[in-house]
């Protein structure tokens, strides 16, 4: 006897999609408005509740669809208040999500690709080998899902607990474009889990030929992964700039729409001890931004289990950080969040349940 396919989860689809569906049942077009607010407003998990519905209509949708997030397979908690969840999709890839609350602003940090396309030798996701991309219903799930485990439906306007996203989770952003402009495109949307652009950071490694167009369709910030001031250097730590190297990216970077003062590009630094940590580096990297509106964000390096490098010292930091304050560019030093649970900026592995057990607090139930 043959299986039956399984119902089609109507959450993590687009406008587009939905109508269609909605369509291929003979229901009416504002239909579509109505189950929107339901899946992305209130965050309906079950067509049940949808009570400005028919029940009729309800109990169709019900037969035919699902409403499912991904399930929770491990849930972890810093002691700063980090929050991490080692995320499980229906083929049991993994991914890990992290949420970072601060005083005026809460920030998740989302996950694009399984693995990862690049191997950035300082980053610990590097490490895994690329398994697949995300969908877009993947990576808008992990939006839904924090909204879940921080109690924020229906959508809130205001004082909410989540307010930033930014895309620098496991994997490349601009190899997996479409679907992340597709989530994006979702998270956005102003009648549903309206994420303005402005809160949004979407960071790249440097793939250069996709910059412009990121800009141009989304808006949102950029972010960009410098690391090196030299290109001997930065083909090392960061490999694709072997193929896009350091004068190209910034070229890209002087060209990407609506960058200004106002919305400045963010050059990411992880801060290497002997390796990019010098006070020359420090003057060649203002040399290298002139004329970009820009700020730069200094990182710690965070280690992870087997890493070739150690963190510079703080008098290093602090020193590069000066340098670069005096030639009037931001450049603050990240404080490094979630270490205790391999949640901080280039610790994310979704193996490191195997890995690394005690990173996790436990299963989900």
């Amino acid at each position: 006897m043959r299986e039956e396919p399984p119902a089609r989860n109507l959450a993590g689809l687009g406008r587009a999609e939905l109508a269609a569906e909605l369509a291929s049942l003979g229901a009416e077009p504002f239909r579509v408005r109505q189950l929107w607010h339901w899946i992305y407003h209130r965050g309906a998990c079950d067509f049940a509740a949808m009570t400005t519905l028919a029940k009729s209509f309800r109990d169709m949708l019900a037969g035919r669809y699902r409403l499912e997030r991904p399930r929770i397979s491990r849930v972890a908690a810093a002691s700063d208040g980090t929050r991490k969840w080692l995320l499980s999709f229906e083929d049991g890839e993994e991914v890990e999500t992290v949420f970072i609350p601060e005083e005026e602003r809460g920030t998740l940090c989302v996950s694009v690709q399984v693995g990862c396309t690049l191997h950035c030798t300082f980053c610990h996701t590097g490490t895994q080998r690329l398994v697949r991309n995300l969908r877009a219903a993947e990576i808008v799930a992990q939006v839904m899902v924090a909204r879940d485990e921080l109690g924020e439906w229906p959508s809130p306007r205001e004082e909410r607990g989540l307010t930033n996203l930014v895309l620098m989770g496991m994997g490349e952003p601009l190899y997996n474009y479409e679907n992340v402009a597709s989530a994006l495109r979702i998270v956005m949307d102003p009648e549903g889990l309206a994420i303005s652009r402005r809160k949004i950071t979407l960071s790249t490694a440097g793939v250069v030929p996709m910059m412009r167009r990121c800009g141009a369709e989304l808006g949102v910030n950029l972010a960009v992964s410098l690391h090196a001031v030299r290109d001997e250097i930065r083909n090392r730590l960061v490999p694709l700039n072997r193929k896009y190297g350091i004068a190209e990216l910034l070229d890209a970077c002087r060209n990407y729409p609506s960058a200004k003062n106002a919305r400045r590009i963010t050059f990411e630094y992880v801060m290497l001890k002997g390796i990019n940590d010098g006070e020359a580096d420090a003057k060649e990297l203002v040399r290298l931004i002139a004329g970009i509106p820009a700020k730069v964000n200094l990182i710690p390096f965070n280690p992870w289990p087997g890493a070739p490098f150690e963190c510079s010292a703080e008098s290093a930091i602090r020193k590069f950080s000066d340098i670069v304050f005096a030639a009037g560019y931001a450049a603050p030093v990240r404080a490094p969040r979630g270490r205790d649970i391999l949640a901080a900026c280039g610790q994310l592995k979704s193996a490191s349940r195997r890995s690394k057990a005690g990173a996790w607090a436990r299963p989900a139930a």
